[in-house]
């Protein structure tokens, strides 16, 4: 049963560490409800499907790729209708909410850019080693999709050990997502919030500065190079080598 609640940015953290997030009815609906999917949809990090065509998409830096620079633009973006028979589970109680978990640090945006404009992007919820992916939108080719391969580099890079995609799709399943009973889940949820993550990395994700500590972008929290990674490494190539290298 679908139960309202009033939601604090503290409970909602509380509520992830217990397997629950919240969805709208609609859009235009103010109220909230919590979910617990019986099956839950997981990305394994060390298992991610990168298609080939993706792959070149990613090396060529076709978009400009940045962290947590726009969230406020993401989350709208991610909430704006894009079919007329398709409804918005984000309302504006998700957009106050989220926006003060980011300003808290726990929750982050990717953000893709071409000449300068948002063109895709996706935004989660970071909490120990574990990142629960909430939604993402593209308003150009395989943009969002560039922003996911961008942030399992990222999640990867920084030691995280769950990516939560609360359900599986197809157009999730092409990257390798795959369902696993709650109870699964759970553990693996446990595992994960019991463990050090950092979402930032020394080399910015991102066409912008690459290959420099972009301390503009507060990217600067871990420490030590990747190894075998020049400075002379281009963004989209220093990503795909991240993922090969786990794979």
């Amino acid at each position: 049963m679908h139960q309202k609640v009033e939601l604090t940015p503290d409970l909602l953290l509380q509520a992830y560490a217990q397997g629950l997030f919240p969805m709208a009815e609609r859009r235009e609906d103010p109220g909230l409800f919590w979910v617990s999917p019986d099956r839950r949809g997981i990305i394994p990090l060390n298992r991610f499907h990168l298609p080939r065509r993706l792959a070149r998409t990613v090396r060529s830096d076709a978009y400009t790729v940045t962290a947590d620079q726009d969230f406020a633009a993401v989350i709208r973006a991610c909430a704006a209708p894009r079919a007329a028979s398709e409804q918005s589970w984000i309302n504006d109680e998700i957009i106050r909410l989220y926006s003060a978990l980011h300003e808290g640090g726990f929750a982050h945006s990717i953000e893709c850019r071409k000449d300068g404009q948002l063109v895709g992007g996706l935004y989660g919820v970071a909490l120990g080693a574990a990142f629960f992916g909430e939604s993402m939108f593209s308003s150009a080719r395989d943009a969002s999709k560039v922003a996911l391969v961008h942030l399992v580099a990222r999640l990867i890079r920084g030691g995280f050990a769950l990516l939560d995609t609360q359900f599986l799709t197809t157009h999730l399943e092409q990257f390798g997502t795959i369902e696993i009973p709650r109870a699964a889940y759970l553990a693996r949820l446990h595992d994960a919030l019991g463990r050090n993550a950092e979402f930032y990395w020394p080399a910015p994700s991102g066409r912008d500065g690459a290959g420099s500590s972009a301390s503009a972008l507060g990217d600067t929290t871990l420490a030590g190079p990747l190894a075998g990674v020049t400075l002379a490494t281009t963004p989209g190539a220093l990503v795909l080598q991240v993922i090969t290298q786990t794979s």
